[in-house]
């Protein structure tokens, strides 16, 4: 119909507008546009557990799709273990999802276990469970120690690597241990820093992790308790851009505070194994072609941005989303967001 006098031109601007309007609100209520949640919650089609060297046996499970892409979760820490939730990363009809718990935490064997519990010990733990599941290649996911060990076994076995989705960036350089553990973080959380530092007398303050480590690798079983609540109740505390006491008392809880406590700080006290400062970026140039997806949030105080940044840097074909208000924990809403629209995404490679 054509718009030829001054009754007809406004019934065309009322219809324009409302196909505007009717527009605008599709895209709105599109999944395109909406912020992604978890998918539903799922169970193992298959649990099993792995024979590894050193006396370790890893808990593993599949759920999801049987024939579908196969996508491996690599949970933080080191010695968080793994959750219900971190299978609903991914969309299971689309993926095969494999979780595993490393050396020492989750389900697996022995418990807070520290001998042969390192970098390359675990790395090889993933090229074992991935043979060991007949698969030729799949997708990578982690976050903060996820992304470490991540990018770790990707340098090492860049094979079997289809792609990459990290998570809160973290290279476990001296540098990044100084800022969180020993001076920095601290500036930001001086309540939640003198739980931390209190079981630590002055004069063994000059090396928290040094103090922490003598603590929590003692026969004094109250002493190890006290030690590991203040280590892991200051993760806990400081993950979220928002204090989340539910996310503080897992951290918190007895078995979960002793694995995290005392493997993380293991690591750390052995510059994570590495052989260098900076060994992931030295390293890093192998991978390049590799499609990788960076989600980092911009208040992250556990990980901070400028590791992401460097990675980034060093790999600029690496696709980097900054969420503008979000700490370190892959549950808030931004982050989540971000890293469901990449598995979607990855799916398909």
């Amino acid at each position: 119909m054509s718009c030829y006098n001054r009754s007809s031109i406004l019934r065309c601007m009322m219809r324009n507008y409302l196909i505007y309007l009717t527009f605008i609100l599709s895209l709105l209520s599109s999944p395109l546009i909406a912020e992604r949640v978890f998918y539903p919650p799922i169970e193992p089609y298959e649990t099993g557990y792995l024979d590894v060297t050193g006396g370790h046996r890893l808990y593993w499970e599949e759920c999801g799709n049987p024939k579908g892409k196969p996508v491996l979760f690599l949970h933080g820490g080191p010695g968080i273990g793994t959750q219900p939730s971190h299978r609903c990363f991914f969309n299971p009809d689309l993926y095969r999802i494999i979780l595993f718990d490393q050396r020492g935490c989750g389900k697996s064997l022995p418990f807070s276990g520290l001998e042969n519990n390192t970098t390359w010990d675990l790395v090889e733990d993933i090229e074992r469970l991935r043979k060991h599941l007949g698969i030729e290649n799949w997708v990578v996911f982690g976050g903060s120690w996820g992304s470490t060990l991540g990018l770790t076994y990707a340098i090492k076995h860049p094979e079997p690597v289809k792609g990459l989705i990290l998570r809160g960036i973290f290279l476990c350089r001296p540098k990044e241990i100084q800022w969180y553990y020993q001076s920095g973080a601290h500036r930001l959380f001086p309540d939640l820093w003198e739980s931390y530092v209190a079981p630590i007398p002055l004069s063994e303050r000059g090396d928290f992790v040094q103090a922490f480590y003598k603590r929590l690798t003692s026969a004094d079983a109250e002493e190890r308790g006290i030690a590991a609540q203040a280590w892991s109740g200051w993760e806990g505390g400081t993950s979220k851009l928002l204090f989340d006491s539910s996310l503080f008392a897992s951290f918190t809880g007895d078995k979960m505070a002793d694995s995290v406590a005392r493997i993380e700080c293991h690591y750390f006290i052995h510059n994570t194994f590495f052989d260098t400062d900076n060994w992931i970026l030295e390293n890093v140039g192998g991978i390049r072609h590799i499609p990788c997806a960076i989600v980092q949030g911009r208040y992250d105080i556990p990980c901070p941005i400028e590791s992401a940044w460097e990675l980034h840097r060093a790999w600029p074909e690496a696709e980097l989303e900054i969420i503008p208000d979000a700490g370190h924990a892959a549950t808030e809403k931004g982050i989540l967001d971000a890293l469901i629209r990449a598995t979607d995404r990855f799916s398909a490679f």
